[in-house]
């Protein structure tokens, strides 16, 4: 079925409190673990179905957010989450306090109760009214950011409209279009700094309200780490400092003596030489084309896989007018679908989406056999290894969209990926003061994040771009306001595919059969256990980064990027 043909109705709060309701006094009361397992059937098939609404709103509004009729039920969505999220906690506390645990466990595995146990002490009903002002507050900044009309090049744009002009080869073109960029966020500073303070408030309220110390503690639970806390994550960073810093900044020294210049400014980050970056060779039609012939020949999976998406319309990859900024992979749990949604631009970008995005679908697709919903996705640490490893794993077929600039587009990509990491634990560090601090005036924020830059960008120059000095970069990183502590995840990822990066050059067979059982398992394992199932180095384990960094600064010096 057409995803245009997917039908969607308001959820009815009430109705469904009276099923959901009904059907756990029936499971509470089952008198053997069968009759049990049968009303288990019956509150997923529910809570599918309600995801599945709330799935259809979330994704119609992202594609049009001036559309009225999705913009309302948006709001009652953000209004009635919570609620919503209160009936799965009263299935969660039967489940965990069942007479048959013993039993279900055998069946569904353990995993799922430490699940459960982990999301029932990050809710309560008392902070319902906190987690509705959160969503409110959190849609009021996608709206912010889709609003911008940035006027340049004879037209109006919006952000992802003015990213080809950000890598253009006319330095001065470059830096006006950052100039533009930095004045639309530093003309709204006062409300993003208002709704990023509110935010930081309402959590760390939610925190104390439910026994946390602060609102990193309970991050960490929302996001099921079973496995690691704020400690050690910062060991972590420590050895990002460490192994990847210098890197990054050997890297930048010689991105300026590509292209000739003393010193490179902010705005000469995103262009790689002066000839250009790769970008690929034809339109949007042209490359959803390639990619379906990069998927058919890539293995049977992939293809069964991407036909279902592009025969089902199950990609929204244009930018225009009104569309929420960004990419993002969902699931639709009715109809078994995953759904990419992006923005093209023209650049390199384009096609990073069919891989990491696809990446996604991909491993959603492939657990979808999983009746538990607990096991569709891990945890977001883990479920980034599909997607960033998918970008890798299908190089062999980027000559079909850079053509003559394939050794280009995968220099770019490959140091690319390692010059993020150092911004990604920027993300994480300013994260984790924010909410140390929460009573922080958003001016002390502001000059913290120049402070953790500096840390670890410390080539980072902002030229002429006078409004970037005032600390307002991160304005434009849309996890910080609206999936908090989700952002170090992308980076401890990276290191994973990395790891696929170096077995697919080793044994490009053993390579994909890793991966693709990876993508199998879903979310029935941890994210430690999900790594040892691959194969893959832990990335908080001391020395995991010193031994993966060179094997990848080889296959980035095996490029001659003089001569592109």
């Amino acid at each position: 079925m057409n995803f245009n043909d997917y039908k969607y109705e308001r959820v009815n709060i009430d109705t469904t409190k009276e099923q959901f309701g009904s059907l756990i006094g029936k499971f509470t009361n089952a008198s053997n673990v069968e009759e049990q397992c049968k009303y288990m059937d019956e509150i997923i098939k529910l809570r599918n179905h309600v995801e599945t609404m709330s799935t259809l709103v979330s994704v119609r509004h992202s594609i049009d957010t001036v559309d009225e009729f999705y913009d309302k039920e948006n709001d009652y969505y953000d209004e009635n989450g919570p609620v919503l999220q209160s009936f799965v906690m009263d299935f969660y506390k039967a489940l965990t306090t069942s007479k048959f645990r013993k039993e279900l466990e055998e069946k569904y595995g353990k995993f799922l109760f430490d699940l459960a146990e982990c999301s029932l002490k990050t809710f309560d009903e008392k902070v319902i009214p906190d987690l509705q002002e959160e969503n409110k507050l959190v849609s009021k900044y996608q709206k912010l950011i889709a609003s911008a009309k940035i006027e340049f090049d004879g037209g109006e744009k919006n952000l992802s409209e003015m990213v080809p002009y950000a890598q253009s080869k006319d330095r001065n073109i470059r830096k006006d279009a950052a100039k533009k960029v930095a004045q639309f966020f530093s003309e709204n500073k006062n409300e993003f700094d208002d709704i990023y303070d509110k935010l930081v408030k309402v959590r760390n309220g939610i925190a104390h309200k439910l026994g946390f110390k602060n609102y990193i503690e309970l991050a960490y639970a929302l996001m099921s780490r079973l496995e690691y806390n704020a400690a050690d994550v910062a060991g972590y960073r420590k050895q990002v400092l460490e192994n990847i810093v210098p890197v990054h900044s050997e890297l930048r020294k010689r991105q300026a003596k590509r292209l000739g210049l003393d010193k490179l400014t902010f705005y000469d980050e995103p262009i790689k030489f002066n000839s250009g970056n790769a970008d690929p060779h034809g339109e949007p039609e042209w490359i959803l084309n390639h990619g379906k012939t990069m998927y058919h020949e890539l293995s049977k999976e992939t293809d069964e896989f991407f036909t279902f998406m592009t025969e089902n319309n199950l990609l929204d990859l244009l930018s225009k007018k009104g569309k929420m900024s960004g990419g993002y992979c969902t699931y639709i749990p009715d109809y078994k679908s995953p759904f990419i949604f992006a923005n093209f631009n023209g650049t390199a970008h384009d096609v990073d989406v069919l891989t990491h995005e696809a990446g996604h679908a991909f491993q959603v697709y492939e657990s979808r056999k999983y009746e538990v919903p607990e096991y569709l996705w891990p945890s977001y640490e883990a479920c980034e290894i599909h997607s960033m490893s998918m970008e890798f794993l299908t190089w062999p077929w980027m000559k079909l969209f850079f053509e003559n600039d394939t050794d280009k587009y995968k220099f770019i990509h490959l140091s690319e990926s390692l010059l993020f990491i150092p911004y990604g634990v920027t993300v994480d560090e300013f994260q984790h003061w924010v909410y140390e601090n929460p009573e922080a005036t958003p001016e002390q924020r502001r000059n913290q994040w120049i402070e953790i830059e500096k840390k670890y960008l410390p080539t980072r120059d902002y030229g002429e771009i006078d409004e970037l000095k005032e600390g307002i970069f991160w304005f434009r990183q849309g996890h910080i306001f609206a999936s908090p502590f989700y952002y170090i995840d992308y980076t401890l990822a990276q290191v994973c595919a990395f790891q696929f990066l170096i077995k697919s050059v080793e044994d490009r067979e053993n390579a994909w059969k890793e991966y693709l059982a990876l993508c199998r398992l879903g979310g029935s394992k941890p994210f430690f256990e999900l790594m040892k199932a691959a194969n893959l180095k832990n990335p908080f384990t001391e020395g995991t980064l010193s031994s993966v960094i060179p094997k990848i600064r080889e296959i980035l010096n095996g490029f001659n990027d003089t001569e592109m």
